[in-house]
């Protein structure tokens, strides 16, 4: 049975979750017979993409949770339903922690793609002078700043922003806490980059003090959150006890601590500070520092997120907060880090 139809059942499957294999068999009936599907079955289900419940001709199919974390999702199909016709994880799913702690979250495609392009820039950056590397270093500061603030509705230009950080130059027309916002980003990465080693092992004491530096001068709460924190464009609701979230984020720095690839480290961080929201405010500017700090750390390029899309980052986040799927996240992971690996070194 080729590939081809295995996704197609799989597909059927993730939309008609537990169906029957008479269900299944009635959708391809002109294509394969019974016994086909029924062997197509076994064969998905040997891989772990799918799981089954009850027995006999009660069995009924379903996606395993670990293939529900890193099957492709057609985001465009995902969001031309409305927010309120999706069918989503609505709370905060502790057994993420589990599962992707016996996850090899990035494939052995992905991670060799990701190992070349580390080595391209081991290369490169042992031709540069000291002068030379912070020189693109800063460079990359300044874009790392400009967009994650814009992530978060920064109005600022990059232009703009190159002027504020280098010569300390507002721009017309724009807020005091917009300048605050970009200034706090620059001072959090000379911080990670002066102690490369800050993050390591990660704590949760730790991420408050890169949290602190984010929101220095701005009317944000400091600590983890000890109320309710919507988030918009989303059913999605995160923790709301300060225990919970306490035990969630030392989940997250001990799941992070314990993986060996410095991938996953740092795309798990991203993921994973932004589903907890520990902060009232803040959260995925966090969690792309400390990313780029556990990066660093390890010798490995950092990366500025310039060319993303605002909202496709958004999107692909709100795919993760609904479904625990961390397909398209990946992507922009992927795709941001040989943007940096190419553009700066």
């Amino acid at each position: 049975m080729s590939d081809k139809r295995q996704k197609e059942i799989l597909n059927f499957i993730q939309n008609h979750p537990y169906c029957s294999s008479g269900e299944i068999f009635k959708e391809f009936a002109t294509s394969i017979s019974y016994a086909t599907v029924k062997r197509t079955l076994s064969k998905i289900q040997a891989k772990g993409h799918i799981i089954s419940e009850g027995k006999g001709k009660g069995t009924k199919y379903l996606i395993s949770p670990f293939f529900e974390l890193v099957y492709s999702i057609d985001i465009d199909r995902y969001y031309n339903k409305e927010i309120d016709e999706r069918q989503i994880k609505e709370e905060f799913n502790f057994g993420i922690f589990e599962l992707i702690d016996k996850a090899e979250v990035l494939n052995k495609a992905e991670l060799l793609k990701l190992s070349d392009l580390q080595a391209k820039y081991t290369s490169n950056i042992s031709t540069l002078s000291d002068f030379e590397y912070r020189k693109e270093l800063e460079r990359l500061a300044i874009d790392l700043s400009w967009k994650s603030s814009q992530i978060e509705g920064n109005t600022y230009s990059l232009l703009e922003t190159e002027r504020l950080l280098k010569d300390k130059e507002t721009a017309s027309g724009k807020t005091k806490e917009e300048a605050i916002m970009l200034l706090n980003h620059k001072d959090a990465i000379d911080f990670i980059v002066g102690n490369p080693d800050y993050l390591i092992p990660l704590t949760i004491s730790n991420i408050e003090d890169i949290h602190s530096l984010l929101i220095k001068e701005l009317a944000v709460d400091k600590n983890l959150r000890k109320r309710r924190v919507g988030i918009s464009g989303t059913n999605y609701r995160p923790l709301d006890n300060e225990f919970q979230i306490r035990e969630a984020l030392l989940s997250t720095c001990n799941l992070i601590n314990k993986k060996e690839n410095v991938f996953e480290k740092a795309l798990l961080t991203l993921l994973l500070i932004s589903y907890i929201q520990p902060f009232m405010d803040g959260n995925k500017r966090t969690a792309r520092i400390v990313s780029n700090a556990i990066l660093m750390n390890y010798k490995y390029c950092p990366i500025s997120f310039r060319t993303v899309d605002s909202v496709d980052y958004k999107k692909a986040l709100l795919l993760f907060y609904e479904q625990n799927n961390i397909s398209k996240f990946k992507e922009i992971f992927i795709t941001q880090f040989e943007f940096a690996v190419k553009t700066y070194f």
